[in-house]
């Protein structure tokens, strides 16, 4: 039997891409889409998918709201969180929250119904450095709530804009992966360099190293 999925995310392009993805792949039915945190809660109930492909930034509180809200019967869903965030705080966050495994957006078609099946089966599913992240975490390696602390001043957006343009990010490669104008990229660089009372994408690079960012 196919693995029913509810996909979330609020870029609906995205949305489209992973469902037609997905359908290219044997053993798996995306059941439903969801834009928000509301409309996730609600699929969840509608639907009862088997796993939900969760985005950790999402409008009306993201995605540990959403696991927080829906309805679970006998341990389903399953959570698996699909993001562009590969930050510590992020998968940490996540984990903490309920979810049984963290992919970030660059895995393959192939890839990403590799790791909804083995969520479905009750598996915890990491890259090696997300894994590592998870590790450190609960070793007390790293200190999330300081690293929590420093990012509060930013909006969920500005935080993914900041990440991708610290790692060296062009504004149209960072356009082209957030869905967004390049216009728009340029208004939340302003934004976060404004925050964090920084003065240039190198600035920025260091600071987001310093916190584990990148």
């Amino acid at each position: 039997m196919s693995v029913r999925v509810l996909v979330v995310d609020d870029h609906a392009m995205f949305r489209s891409g992973v469902r037609a993805e997905l359908a290219q792949q044997p053993g798996i039915e995306v059941v439903a889409e969801a834009e928000d945190v509301d409309t996730a809660v609600k699929a969840v109930a509608a639907h009862q998918p088997e796993v939900v492909l969760l985005d950790v930034h999402l409008p009306g509180g993201g995605g540990v709201e959403v696991m927080r809200r829906a309805p679970s019967i006998e341990g389903r869903p399953r959570y698996l969180a699909l993001s562009v965030s590969d930050a510590a705080e992020d998968v940490i966050g996540t984990i903490r929250g309920g979810a049984r495994g963290y992919v970030t957006k660059t895995i393959t078609g192939p890839e990403l119904a590799a790791a909804i099946e083995r969520v479905a089966g009750g598996d915890a599913v990491f890259s090696p450095r997300l894994a590592g992240f998870v590790l450190d975490a609960f070793s007390g390696v790293i200190e999330v709530a300081a690293v929590d602390e420093d990012l509060d001043r930013l909006t969920e957006r500005e935080r993914e804009v900041m990440r991708l343009i610290a790692r060296g990010y062009s504004y149209k490669e960072v356009a082209k992966e957030l869905f967004i104008s390049i216009k728009t990229v340029e208004t939340h660089m302003s934004s976060v360099l404004r925050k964090l009372q920084l003065s240039s994408r190198h600035e920025l690079t260091r600071w987001a190293n310093d916190r584990r960012l990148l």
